[in-house]
């Protein structure tokens, strides 16, 4: 493993500093609010009316889920509540500190009528078109690419530009895609303090994590499993308090708990699926905060270097690919070893490629727990030197080749899938 130098360290840390980033609640309806807020911050007055569209996957997304700081779900109330309360110099926290109030008002504002948002097939996978007027003036704002990644700003029908002072925020410059031999080798060279914020990620996730602990979120799946130990129906061992504790993160950002998650590639889930695990077998090996560090820099940049290489939403269930970071964190954790990192990957390529993602919605805690233990289980068997034979499926005898053809399967067949798992959601609504 050779020394990273300066530029490599650069890249790694825009990576990490870039993707993984706080969220309230699932990342969707929150751009969505966040949208509307930003739009908000234009008017002379509170605005009476919100319309516009959002991208289909976009959509897709959003329609289920617990808007985060109440009990209740909507494309259309997300927007209300953003517009009314939302704050958007938060980015993906603009919901933070919503109250019933604020949401007993957004609700009057869509049972009158007055927010009407659809869906569209657009370019980009994150598209947000939303218009909010009041009273007296109108502001139409475009997010695109990313959550919070604003375009375009009109104000009474008036392009703005930086020369009006308007607080858009440039497209990023694509960053360059790397392996996971090149993550390993940047975690294992780096000085621990160039990224010792990932610890961030381990605490604020964790105080997730107790949060769903504490109180009935969604399924409420960490606590069935919880009773289902206690009655000696479930075994108390590492993997059980891996996915218990993962998942009860999950089970709280789905179901609309007041606290953020640090998030990855955009979405919570995924943040959670690729720390969690990390923090339990780190907890469970009693190893150093440096080794800490290493692994969940190493976990993250995983789960980023795959899924850099597919859409930022897809038919693809992503906390896949968030655990397959996961698995590399949890390998390096109980070997150091690179080679067991890939074949843990390889074991999960085989074995959980295909879990769809149709939509945000309290379930995804559900898929949360299975890829988590498909991580632990790969891990396993990576450390007794098994890994799937590269006659198997779409795995070969080459980790990123394996990588690779997994995320074909999503840029091409799957993108069939994404319209005709949008279209049954879409005519259910």
């Amino acid at each position: 493993m050779g020394i990273v130098n300066m530029f490599q360290k650069s890249l790694y840390q825009q990576w990490l500093q870039k993707e993984v980033a706080p969220a309230l609640g699932c990342t969707e309806p929150v751009a969505i609010a966040y949208a509307a807020a930003f739009a908000t911050r234009y008017l002379k007055a509170p605005a009476c009316k919100i319309h516009g569209y959002v991208s289909a996957n976009l959509y897709k997304n959003a329609m289920g889920v617990t808007i985060p700081g109440t009990k209740s779900n909507g494309i259309n109330l997300a927007a209300a509540i953003g517009s009314i309360g939302g704050n958007p110099e938060l980015g993906l926290e603009t919901l933070k500190g919503i109250t019933p109030d604020m949401e007993k008002r957004a609700r009057e504002m869509v049972n009158d009528g007055v927010v009407d948002i659809a869906a569209r097939d657009t370019a980009d996978f994150i598209y947000i078109d939303l218009t909010v007027q009041s009273a007296q003036d109108k502001c139409r704002v475009v997010v695109s690419g990313t959550h919070t990644n604003v375009t375009e700003v009109y104000v009474n029908d008036v392009k703005q530009d930086a020369g009006n002072n308007v607080r858009t925020v440039k497209e990023e410059k694509e960053l360059p895609l790397f392996s996971v031999a090149d993550a390993f080798n940047y975690i294992t060279s780096v000085s621990p303090d160039e990224i010792s914020f990932m610890l961030e990620a381990a605490r604020i996730n964790t105080r997730l994590s107790d949060e769903g602990k504490k109180h009935q979120y969604g399924l409420n799946i960490n606590q069935i499993f919880k009773d289902a130990q206690n009655g000696g129906v479930l075994g108390d061992g590492l993997m059980s308090q891996v996915v218990i504790d993962t998942v009860a993160a999950s089970d709280a950002r789905m179901g609309g708990a007041p606290v953020p998650a640090v998030s990855n590639f955009g979405s919570g889930n995924q943040g959670i699926a690729a720390t969690m695990p990390v923090v339990v077998v780190a907890r469970y090996l009693n190893v150093s905060e440096e080794d800490l560090i290493r692994a969940l820099a190493f976990s993250h940049l995983t789960a980023i270097s795959i899924h850099s290489r597919y859409t930022r939403l897809s038919a693809f269930c992503a906390a896949s690919t968030a655990s397959m970071g996961a698995a590399a964190g949890m390998a390096w954790l109980f070997t150091r070893r690179l080679d067991v990192a890939g074949k843990a990957i390889m074991n999960m390529i085989s074995d959980i490629t295909g879990m769809v993602c149709d939509g945000a919605s309290n379930s995804c805690a559900m898929k949360v727990a299975t890829a988590t233990m498909s991580a632990f289980k790969s891990v396993l068997l990576a450390r007794q030197d098994v890994c799937v034979s590269p006659n198997d499926g779409i795995v070969t005898e080459s980790l990123e080749s394996s990588i690779d053809n997994l995320c074909r399967l999503v840029n091409k067949p799957m993108t069939y899938t994404d319209k005709e798992i949008i279209a049954i959601m879409t005519s259910k609504s």
